[in-house]
């Protein structure tokens, strides 16, 4: 099971994933935050992109928040940084920092 760090701006004109931000992914939704539906979007559009059924996916922190945290049941870390792009930012490793230059 993966975890996913969101953070949401809903009330767009255009859904879409926005991209990276630190170690956070930017997603845009058209539903208000009202009753939930913005939530409800955010697990529709992400359950598309990774092509699982929603049910896979929950928000277990920040349900009434821009920042959320998602539980993705269904695929590892690595997958899921696979799945949303070559941008993913990669767990930090152990160890002395590369340098670069």
């Amino acid at each position: 099971m993966a975890r996913l760090k969101l953070h949401v701006t809903p009330g767009v004109s255009e859904e879409r994933i926005a991209g990276w931000h630190g170690q956070s992914l930017r997603l845009r939704v058209r539903s208000r935050p009202e009753k939930g539906r913005a939530n409800e979007a955010v697990i529709r559009l992400l359950a598309r992109h990774l092509d699982l059924p929603r049910t896979s996916l929950s928000i277990v922190r920040g349900a009434t928040s821009r920042d959320k945290l998602v539980e993705v049941d269904g695929l590892s870390e690595d997958q899921l940084r696979m799945l949303l792009g070559p941008s993913a930012p990669q767990r930090p490793s152990s160890g002395t920092p590369r340098r670069r230059g």
